[in-house]
């Protein structure tokens, strides 16, 4: 049961949704998360004595949920790299009060008989990244060798599961992928499947982001309105991030995530567990929460519940509206680590 009054922040920012990061290590060396000079073959990825067990994710799961969080999706890294992550979400679908849980992927690992299992334990849907139709572009933008066909493929297997709604991310960055934006949106016009466009941020100290490098939702919007007729659709819930449009013609809905030329921190309702159990109340975040040590060190459950309300009561994070101003050279956690 969640509490009478959930926590509210400086910014009266209540906490209702929160990322699990599994693990550190990923497949794909995406250059705007894990550009493959930085995370080569001797970068020290956390131990596995460092990461949180699934018992452990559970139990601050249950107790995040006890302080109004009725959201969870899980993250990486690529988070079907961990082992029996079914038995996490079979553990994390059990705890009352949790109305959406999910789980992002890359779909490297996604298929047909992983996402009946995933849907099986209690998984409510995922959500794929796929940055590219054009495979040369798909291979420059994942640093992988993984056959574009594949990530289709893992989105297929889970409609097919039930993993539904399935949501496709593509993070646009100009010079490399914009072209694909029309033949993404063309692609899963009338299938259920909803795309959506990110602005590419400057998570992170590795990916040498430039202003320059990012294509502004209006000019998204603008490529898609060249070929197709859209109307805006009203938020569905606070601190929905995306905003939301749908085909005029019926043939579903894409949505734009605008974080950089349209921050939205003032609605923003998302804390960060990070795989070895820091908790981060800003994707942007220098620093974290060691809940992990409290844990390990035989905390009780009120213990960790006061230092995550005193960890949400005492933020004041707007990164995104202070951008251009105020963060400067601002040291931040790879988005790898924290979780995306």
């Amino acid at each position: 049961m969640h509490a009478a009054a959930p926590p509210l922040d400086k910014l009266s920012r209540p906490l209702r949704d929160l990322r699990i990061s599994v693990t550190d290590r990923c497949n794909f060396r995406c250059p705007y998360c894990m550009p493959r000079e930085v995370f080569g073959p001797g970068h020290p990825f956390l131990p596995r004595a460092a990461i949180l067990s699934y018992e452990e994710i559970a139990r601050l799961a249950r107790i995040f949920v006890r302080l109004g969080v009725v959201k969870i999706r899980l993250t990486g890294g690529e988070p079907l790299l961990r082992r029996d992550l079914d038995t996490l979400i079979t553990r994390l679908a059990a705890i009352k009060g949790i109305r959406d849980l999910s789980l992002t992927t890359n779909g490297s690992l996604l298929d047909p008989a992983k996402a009946r299992a995933l849907k099986t334990a209690g998984l409510g849907r995922v959500t794929v990244s796929l940055d590219a139709l054009d495979q040369p572009t798909f291979t420059a933008m994942s640093n992988s060798g993984l056959p574009v066909a594949r990530v289709l493929d893992a989105i297929t297997a889970a409609a097919d599961a039930g993993l539904a709604p399935v949501k496709v991310n593509m993070v646009v960055r100009r010079g490399m992928n914009e072209a694909d934006i029309v033949p993404l949106a063309g692609r899963f016009r009338h299938t259920g499947v909803i795309i959506r466009f990110i602005e590419y941020m400057d998570v992170g100290q590795s990916n040498g982001w430039r202003l320059d490098d990012v294509v502004p939702a209006s000019s998204i919007l603008m490529r898609l309105e060249s070929h197709w007729s859209l109307e805006p659709v009203p938020p569905r819930h606070p601190g929905e991030v995306a905003q939301v449009w749908r085909y005029r013609d019926g043939a579903g809905e894409i949505g734009i995530i605008a974080s950089v030329t349209q921050p939205f921190c003032g609605g923003c309702n998302r804390a960060r567990l990070s795989s070895d159990g820091k908790l981060f109340t800003c994707l942007f975040a220098t620093a974290g929460l060691d809940l992990r040590a409290l844990l390990r060190a035989g905390a009780d459950d009120g213990a960790i519940t006061a230092a995550i309300h005193g960890g949400w009561t005492r933020r004041v994070d707007r990164y995104s509206e202070l951008r251009v101003h105020a963060t400067g050279k601002r040291a931040k956690i790879e988005m790898s680590y924290i979780g995306g």
